[in-house]
């Protein structure tokens, strides 16, 4: 259960039901998790047992108060950096015990078996069978490396940004394309940004890579095109020498949230408003559209869809016959589309002329192991594609890790990407 989601619920009686429920199972966890916890402080700080049980309660029930003081009371300070990591650390603990809960249910699960099996053999009592050290301190260390892991992802990865390099090898590219530098960006879910500061340090980023042309591929925004007023002015600065161009992602149609808002903007003027964003940064917004660049008479045509999915949770706006209308007979074509089921669900053999489809949403779930050798994230066993470059038959599908974060505010082995690519023929 999502604590912010308490932010969206209007009905007062709801709201104190599911706030009820909320506090109910959050401390029925730490109850439960508090008998692995007992253990663990009894072989390691004996003499400091009670001091270590009143922290163990006070830590929670202070981050949990706060947090439902601001949701019911002051729902607008939501997004103030103060409530952001108040609200990221009560998440990471939770998210700690529930990994330890599972550790303490399997011991509990191997004495519940000891004490039914030992009834055929001789009586004893429960109080005969004492917890596992081994298994509940194992349940600790490991949830002490995730919370670790989840607080270090907010501190040091949030905004770590990385430059990715890769060459593109496009067969029968003309010449005039050969060493064309292109950057793509996905996912800046501009109402997630906590430091202003260090979004411009990654605007300077890939202004320094000097491209020729900048795609960003989806999400401006979580929910609202309002979020992003206060980065139109940085991202404005972004600089391509034949032109940027975007498509829309999955977030930004507002379709999260409840219209009309408190203000009387109904899902329309919202789309309407984050198109405009758009347009106001210099930026092509292809709605099922192209545009065709062309150099010395040879041409490269650019692609751009809306959201279009092939699970049943997100919406398919895309329209890629549309967008491919009147560029039929050119044969090197670059295509933006958000979502990467997209590729293997109507591009792949499909339409050869698509060379290459630029991706995003995934974010590589912004938790997991990322290295040259190895690649590891939840969301893998949702996308077959879910990060980084993909190719078969001449086709290539790029997922960009996404510059900015959603829910959590951090990143944990797939840190925020800047992906400079190299066109090259083959």
């Amino acid at each position: 259960m999502n604590i912010i989601a308490l932010n969206y619920i209007k009905n007062p009686v709801q709201k104190v039901l599911v706030t009820i429920l909320f506090i109910a199972i959050v401390f029925a966890i730490d109850l439960y998790v508090f008998q692995g916890f007992k253990v663990v402080v009894k072989k390691w700080i004996p003499t400091h047992s009670g001091l270590a049980h009143v922290l163990y309660w006070s830590i929670p029930v202070f981050l949990l108060a706060f947090v439902l003081v601001r949701v019911i009371w002051f729902p607008e300070s939501s997004k103030n950096n103060y409530s952001i990591f108040i609200n990221s650390f009560l998440i990471a603990l939770f998210l700690a015990k529930f990994i330890w809960l599972f550790f303490i249910l399997t011991d509990d699960l191997i004495r519940l078996v000891r004490f039914t099996s030992d009834q055929f053999v001789k009586p004893v009592t429960a109080k005969n069978i004492s917890r596992s050290e081994f298994i509940v301190t194992a349940g600790f260390l490991a949830a002490s490396s995730l919370f670790g892991s989840l607080i270090y992802g907010i501190a040091s990865g949030a905004h770590n940004y990385t430059v990715k390099k890769r060459k593109l090898p496009i067969k029968g590219l003309p010449k005039p394309f050969i060493g064309l530098r292109l950057v793509q960006i996905s996912d800046i879910h501009s109402g997630s940004f906590w430091s202003k500061s260090s979004v411009q340090e990654g605007i300077n980023m890939i202004n320094d890579l000097k491209p020729d042309l900048f795609f960003f591929t989806g999400d401006l925004v979580n929910n609202s095109a309002d979020e992003f007023d206060g980065f139109k002015e940085m991202f404005s600065g972004i600089n391509a020498r034949l032109g940027s161009y975007s498509v829309l992602g999955n977030h930004d149609y507002g379709d999260y949230v409840r219209w009309p808002n408190k203000d009387g903007v109904t899902k329309s003027d919202n789309l309407m408003g984050l198109k405009k964003h758009h347009q106001d940064l210099g930026w092509n917004l292809l709605v099922n559209d192209h545009d065709v660049i062309n150099i010395d008479g040879e041409e490269l045509a650019i692609l751009g869809v809306e959201n279009w999915s092939a699970h049943r949770r997100f919406p398919k706006y895309g329209d890629l016959g549309k967008a491919i209308k009147g560029v039929e007979n050119v044969k090197n074509k670059l295509l933006l589309s958000h979502d990467p089921s997209h590729w293997r669900a109507e591009i792949l053999n499909q339409i050869p002329s698509i060379k290459a489809t630029f991706s995003g949403h995934t974010h590589g779930m912004q938790f997991g192991i990322d290295s040259k050798y190895y690649k590891w994230s939840p969301v893998k066993y949702q996308y077959p594609e879910w990060v980084d470059m993909y190719t078969e038959n001449d086709q290539h599908l790029y997922v960009n890790r996404g510059f900015g974060y959603l829910g959590y505010p951090g990143r944990f082995g797939f840190l925020p990407e800047i992906t400079l690519f190299e066109l090259e023929s083959v």
